[in-house]
């Protein structure tokens, strides 16, 4: 009896202390002790803003989940006024989060190292989550001072104070590469050909032109010929006349636009329905500058089957979208403050887009027709801007009007129009969209 007694006994204790121990294999919630939820609510305010913004607590609530991790986190001031605001710039930019997520991963070592091991008496190498390494020696990691050691401890981690952001060369060099605009040069920059204004051809022997002056042809000259037609051919790889490689600008905003988010449905008509993409990339290539305004899909939802079903209706709808002058948000609200109403050449030859301030933004287009910047700079590369509005735009003359009708209403299928230049947009976009597969 007395070893049955202590075979329950033995039961009992051992159920309590597994009922007692932390679910390492549960639904992946951090403790409310955790090292994330103490750095959230820490006075490193500026660096658990970036977190946020990098979108990167799901990655280390997983990471938490499987072992220890250290932070380095610097100081508040080090990212307020010690960092290059082109730099901070950079960073907070949507096409360049991966480079934030690389920078702060960067900061954090998949292992617990406390105060003893921060001054060792020869370097020690570290792999740090976004696997570079972190060089430690006399109180120091990649020569930033510690100044706070063992600042912050929780069960799973450590968060140690130190002076300065750590940055790793790899974004360095692709903030360097983006300031240079190194990224998007395609061959060494040649002179626009010259156009003689009596006949409207190019001269057999073009004059010398200054690297990077505006194209001598009018845009809608350079242009594909109409919806009707077939689309021009889509430039080569390189050539003799690209100025830039517009087919990666377009191919880097358009996948800026999906990783945005809010944007699908003018990045497929870009691409799937039209091959205003490969277009716009020959453009760029030639040395033009284009804004895209570009409406959410909240606004494209709300466009009808008929308006999308008439032969080149999706053409001539984003043609009205595209300015062919490079804005900003800050260079239209200036203008549109200063001047009152402007009117941007669009190109949907001869229709303009008309601009004005409103509610302290940007308003565009008339009456029920018109749209507000709504997502500012999502992309702006120096030759490609890119303007979320929260409308689709139409010429003042076919602002589109409910008709009412006694009948039955039909539904008309619209069916998509692809060029036959798709197979490049595939090529360039691979298999983002579900017509390229």
């Amino acid at each position: 009896m007395e070893g049955v007694f202590t075979l329950l006994l033995l039961l009992t204790a051992s159920s309590i202390i597994t009922t007692a121990l932390p679910d390492k294999t549960g639904s992946g919630q951090i403790n409310s002790n955790s090292v994330l939820v103490a750095l959230l609510d820490s006075h490193y305010t500026e660096l658990a803003e970036l977190v946020e913004k990098a979108l990167l607590l799901q990655t280390l609530e997983q990471a938490v989940g499987q072992h220890n991790i250290t932070i380095f986190a610097p100081r508040n001031e080090a990212l307020e006024r010690n960092l290059d605001p082109e730099f901070k710039s950079f960073l907070l930019q949507p096409k360049n989060l991966k480079s934030l997520q690389t920078l702060l991963m960067f900061h954090i070592l998949p292992k617990r190292l406390t105060s003893p091991h921060l001054s060792p008496s020869s370097t020690v190498t570290h792999r740090t989550l976004s696997n570079h390494h972190l060089h430690f020696t006399a109180g120091k990691v990649n020569s930033a001072v510690i100044t706070k050691p063992d600042d912050v401890t929780r069960p799973d981690g450590i968060i140690h104070g130190i002076e300065r952001l750590l940055i790793p060369r790899s974004v360095q060099e692709d903030f360097n590469r983006r300031r240079n605009l190194r990224s998007i040069s395609a061959v060494l920059p040649e002179g626009a050909p010259e156009v003689d204004p009596r006949t409207h051809r190019l001269k057999k022997k073009p004059a010398p032109v200054p690297a990077g002056a505006p194209p001598v042809l009018p845009v809608y000259d350079a242009m594909s010929p109409g919806p009707s037609l077939a689309p021009a051919p889509a430039p080569g790889p390189g050539g003799a006349r690209r100025h830039f490689d517009g087919e990666a600008q377009v191919k880097d905003f358009i996948h800026t636009l999906l990783h945005y988010g809010g944007y699908n449905e003018m990045a497929d008509i870009l691409v799937n329905l039209t091959s205003l993409a490969t277009e716009m990339g020959r453009l760029v290539s030639e040395g033009y500058v284009l804004t895209v305004l570009a409406p959410n899909d909240e606004a494209m939802a709300k466009l009808t089957t008929d308006q999308l079903s008439e032969p080149g209706a999706p053409e001539q709808i984003m043609y009205y979208h595209i300015i062919p002058e490079y804005q900003t948000e800050e260079s239209m609200y200036n203008s549109v403050r200063r001047f009152g109403k402007i009117r941007y050449d669009s190109l949907r030859f001869p229709h303009k887009v008309e601009a004005q301030e409103a509610d302290g933004s940007v308003k565009f287009g008339h009456g029920d027709g018109s749209a507000y910047l709504f997502d500012p700079d999502i992309y702006t590369d120096g030759r490609i801007s890119v303007q979320g509005i929260d409308g689709v735009l139409f010429p003042e003359e076919e602002t589109p009007v409910e008709k009412k009708s006694a009948g039955p209403v039909v539904n008309k299928t619209a069916k998509p129009r692809r060029g036959k230049l798709m197979e490049v947009a595939c090529r360039m976009f691979g298999s983002q969209f579900h017509t390229c597969q």
